[in-house]
């Protein structure tokens, strides 16, 4: 199951352009709609959990995929599967081999690609977890809700609004059954590795900045800032580059153009936008080999969200088995419904559809996925080469 996991995971990792949200929808297709590991209603749990924790949100779902598969093995081959090949690339545009035209039409492409990978998620998940007028209502409040106010911390905010609108509306609801269908959830248990990791979270914590103080090493300062950037940011993607730009340019470790053409690389990579953290570490090269700093980065600003999934997973996947947690979180999964329509809108859909083309290349791919059921990579593939053509 293990090699399972990372062959998944690394074909994952070279084809799902779009950033978190469309990695939302790859995992989806592959995991639940194709591969059948766990059902629709687990799957948004899980979402669900690493919508609250800080830190990478899709890295954190295709983590708990992995435990709840193969147990730890299965997590980090799955997470390492996922994050290799962005990582590669971006500690080689740090050395300087190549930097990604980010205007190219081909890219454009890989956007389309990603609406129609997204809207086919949300029409999936909807059908499934919106099924009457009660949780359809929650999902578009939620997508409102989400739109108007536009912070990471609105996300949380909103699943929480979810989850107690949930258990309000369908704690008396007799028909709730528990969801079985998650295979391999017996790796996920409660015992002493969830504690030593959730201690471990709070000892990186409290000691990597008075180690840093008293040292003044820069190695340690930079996994301080790295480890502390990937416990504190919460949305994911995107809303990490200003907690970055503030603990590596802030502090003179580099120039603001140089942060800005790692970010615009990472724009045009699959796999998880965290990885711009290995090229920033490479870049900074405390001593040693440069791609060292990278590769120590990458795995400071990833390690604390890992944590904190093996910590509360296997409360989470208990957790959910009570009657009234199961309604609570009908709720959560109306409200991720909702924050991935959002999200479809801003920024994937403003970022693809940005012309008559473009929107007619989005329109035959999600027929593509929808009824022709074409495979996710093979549709990135079509889309890249169509918008090199049409755009």
């Amino acid at each position: 199951m293990v090699s399972e996991c990372f062959r998944a995971f690394l074909r994952l990792g070279l084809t799902s352009f779009g950033g978190p949200v469309a990695h939302l929808g790859f995992f989806r297709e592959e995991f639940v709609a194709r591969r059948k590991w766990l059902s629709e209603r687990a799957y948004a749990d899980l979402v669900a959990l690493c919508q609250f924790l800080p830190g990478p949100a899709s890295s954190q779902v295709g983590f708990a995929l992995g435990y709840q598969r193969a147990g730890l093995a299965g997590a980090f081959a799955s997470w390492f599967a996922f994050t290799l090949p962005s990582a590669l690339i971006m500690i080689a545009c740090a050395y300087g081999i190549a930097f990604v035209d980010t205007d190219a039409a081909w890219l454009q492409g890989l956007k389309i690609a990603a609406v129609a990978i997204v809207a086919h998620a949300v029409w999936g998940m909807a059908t499934k977890l919106c099924p009457d007028r009660t949780r359809a209502t929650l999902a578009l409040l939620a997508a409102a809700i989400v739109l108007a106010v536009g912070t990471a911390w609105i996300q949380v905010s909103v699943i929480a609004a979810g989850l107690f609108s949930g258990w309000l509306l369908f704690r008396r609801d007799t028909a709730i059954a528990p969801d079985n269908a998650s295979p391999g959830s017996r790796h996920v248990r409660r015992g002493l590795l969830p504690k030593l990791a959730l201690t471990g979270v709070l000892a990186g914590f409290v000691a990597l900045p008075l180690a840093a103080w008293w040292s003044g090493d820069l190695w340690v300062e930079m996994i301080d800032g790295f480890y502390r950037t990937g416990l504190l940011v919460f949305g994911g993607g995107h809303v990490v580059l200003p907690l970055l730009e503030a603990e590596t340019v802030g502090v003179g470790w580099m120039d603001r153009d140089e942060f800005l053409a790692g970010y615009g690389a990472a724009q045009a990579l699959p796999g998880p936008l965290f990885t711009l953290a290995a090229y920033l570490g490479t870049i900074i090269a405390p001593g040693g080999p440069a791609w060292v700093g990278g590769v120590v980065a990458l795995v400071a600003i990833l390690l604390p969200s890992m944590f904190l999934v093996i910590g509360t997973l296997p409360y989470w996947d208990q957790l959910r088995s009570l009657k009234g947690a199961q309604a609570a979180l009908m709720g959560a999964n109306a409200a991720v419904v909702g924050i991935l329509l959002a999200a479809l809108y801003n920024p994937v859909f403003l970022a693809g559809v940005t012309s008559v083309n473009a929107m007619i290349i989005a329109l035959l791919a999600f027929g593509a996925l929808q009824f022709w059921r074409i495979a996710p990579w093979a549709l990135v593939i079509l889309c890249a080469g169509a918008g090199g053509l049409f755009l």
